[in-house]
């Protein structure tokens, strides 16, 4: 995939240079994902009084959602209803194609012709690479245009967990950098420091090869210059060289190697993946000794102060149940965070973001 093939593809998903359709990583530029991580902020400071929470409430309330997830999913689905229901807007859900007209013979593109007169916005998740991009295709030759929002497809992408992904990482990262002023002097919205990520190292580790989460978390870190880049994995599950050509070509530097212990005193923050069976053709998984890509609480004397632990869940034995407990861990944190990134992403995706940062500003701001 070149350059302008991407620029191709995200100018047919975008609106007035930002995002409507959900569909890539590539779409968002660094400005845009500090805009989201801002608005998140703000989102959760609002929720945090049951006035705040109403007001919120009222925002999209006149909107509705679909949740298309005809894949398996738990957190990914539950994280996005949760932010529906953060700024009011109300869901319905197809979860089993068992219960649709497909098992009358209705295509799948039709079905989501049908369900895009029902609903304002549909957020899906499907095992084929690439459908979400065709879903928004097909919506976008539609009378009455909604927008998608890719929730995971196949091994290609998955863009809302980058996003809270690269949250977090600002969370973590970011020096206490206090609050931005007005030309008054007030202080008015949180921000983050100007580029946390310089200087850090951000080691993947795992199945890097068929994580959709790694793939695009790697494209948004690579609007951040002087981050540094680290793939373990085992040869056959390394990460893909279309992934790398980009990194290349954004000048990050990186390293390859099936060491972790190599690496993990260097790192800033481990991004800890399972093996992804799933994807199996003829069981190749059990033939790889995975046991070498685990991080375990023997390890915590090689890790930074700071360390982040990182895992885009469901997790299996490459990750220590006994380092939950340790302020290392801040898995359970990306659970939380992507709740309040979803709710940012559908604001911004409905123009409501202003009126947040509105409300923001005269009710929060000090």
């Amino acid at each position: 995939m070149t350059a302008d093939t991407t620029a191709e593809r995200v100018a047919r998903l975008n609106r007035n240079d930002r995002p409507f359709h959900v569909v890539l990583a590539q779409q968002f530029d660094r400005a845009t994902i500090e805009e989201y991580c801002q608005l998140a902020e703000m989102i959760r400071a609002i929720a945090r009084t049951r006035q705040g929470t109403q007001f919120l409430r009222t925002t999209l309330s006149h909107r509705r959602a679909m949740l298309y997830f005809i894949q398996p999913s738990t957190r990914t689905f539950l994280s996005f209803t949760a932010a529906c229901q953060i700024v009011g807007m109300p869901y319905n859900e197809v979860r089993d194609r068992s219960t649709s007209s497909e098992v009358k013979g209705e295509s799948e593109d039709d079905t989501i012709r049908v369900l895009s007169q029902y609903f304002d916005l549909i957020i899906m998740r499907h095992p084929a690479e690439g459908f979400a991009e065709h879903v928004a295709a097909i919506l976008n030759e539609m009378p009455r245009t909604i927008p998608v929002i890719n929730g995971g497809s196949g091994k290609d992408q998955h863009p809302t967990q980058a996003l809270l992904d690269i949250y977090t990482l600002h969370r973590c990262f970011a020096e206490s950098a206090g609050r931005a002023t007005d030309e008054t002097g007030r202080k008015i919205v949180p921000r983050f420091s100007a580029n946390p990520f310089l200087g850090k190292t951000v080691t993947f580790v795992g199945d890097l090869k068929r994580g959709r989460t790694v793939r695009s978390l790697t494209y948004l870190l690579c609007r951040y210059p002087g981050v540094r880049l680290v793939f373990v994995a085992p040869a056959e599950l390394q990460i893909g060289e279309d992934i790398l050509d980009y990194v290349r070509r954004h000048g990050v530097e990186y390293e390859q190697s099936d060491d972790l212990r190599a690496y993990i005193g260097e790192s800033d923050a481990v991004y800890m993946t399972r093996l992804q069976d799933e994807w199996d053709v003829n069981g190749e998984s059990k033939r790889i000794d995975y046991s070498r890509f685990a991080l375990t609480e023997e390890m915590t004397g090689l890790f930074k102060p700071n360390l982040a632990i990182m895992h885009p869940l469901p997790r299996r034995h490459e990750l220590d149940p006994r380092l939950d407990a340790t302020p290392f861990a801040k898995y359970w944190d990306q659970v939380r965070n992507g709740m309040w990134m979803r709710a940012a992403l559908i604001a911004s995706i409905f123009n409501v973001d202003t009126t947040i940062r509105d409300h923001y500003l005269a009710y929060y701001a000090f």
